[in-house]
């Protein structure tokens, strides 16, 4: 009597086959597992105020003369007011003294990876910085004094003068990131670039992803080959045993 072992090899070789063309790959890393970290910090480099966030606004504003419903009144703007149609006692400075600056982490990460600058400015939220003013350079502190939040050049803040300054800074901090963000080309990115065009394709209940479309023949032919050999082998033991 012949012993057919051709069928189990067939069979181990065949389900080792199905297994590898199954097997689910590993999966890109789609959400971040730790906090986003802005490198080093950003110092204005006037007044030395810094902030370990992932970004810093200086906002300067003049008080000012302008023009409203009753006549001149001053009020304080963050930009210069053009008084050259007013008259003598009612003119403004030509220019402000400061900038309105703003500065942005260089090297921001996030899991070791870098982070698209755009994430910053996408999705990154300002809020009042407080700072302390301890490295203020010391021609700074001698025209500038603790005011609010901020500095101010008023030498009494409850009347102020034209051409008096107020300084205030903010800080760029990111919201959890989680479901905004994907990485691409190794860069965190954002899940939608709001400049890609919006294609709206209603998806198909009876497509199959194109894993499955590529398996299933593959899985068809090998399941064929299963069935002949085993055939084949029933007949060849039937005809021995006869």
């Amino acid at each position: 009597m012949i012993r057919v072992a051709a069928p189990r090899a067939v069979l181990l070789g065949v389900a080792a086959l199905l297994a590898a063309a199954f097997a689910t790959p590993v999966a890109a890393q789609t959400e971040p597992e730790d906090f986003p970290d802005p490198g080093a910090p950003i110092v204005d480099p006037d007044f030395k105020v810094a902030t370990r966030e992932f970004g810093l606004d200086r906002r300067v504003e003049m008080y000012q003369w302008r023009i409203g419903e009753d006549g001149y009144e001053r009020v304080w703007h963050g930009a210069l007011i053009d008084s050259s149609g007013f008259d003598a006692a009612h003119a403004n400075p030509r220019a402000l003294p400061l900038e309105n600056r703003r500065w942005w982490a260089e090297k921001p990460t996030l899991d070791g990876k870098p982070l698209d600058p755009a994430v910053l400015r996408t999705l990154g939220e300002w809020r009042t910085l407080r700072p302390g003013f301890s490295r203020l350079p010391a021609n700074l502190a001698a025209s500038f004094q603790p005011e609010g939040e901020g500095l101010g050049s008023a030498e009494n803040p409850l009347e102020p003068e034209i051409g008096d300054l107020r300084i205030t800074w903010r800080e760029l901090v990111l919201p959890p990131l989680g479901g905004k963000i994907v990485l691409r080309d190794g860069v965190w990115r954002l899940a939608e670039d709001p400049d890609a065009p919006r294609v709206n394709t209603p998806p198909s209940v009876s497509a199959q992803p194109q894993h499955a479309q590529r398996v299933w023949p593959f899985f068809g032919g090998g399941l064929v080959v299963v069935i002949a050999v085993m055939v084949a082998a029933r007949r060849r033991r039937h005809r021995h045993g006869k």
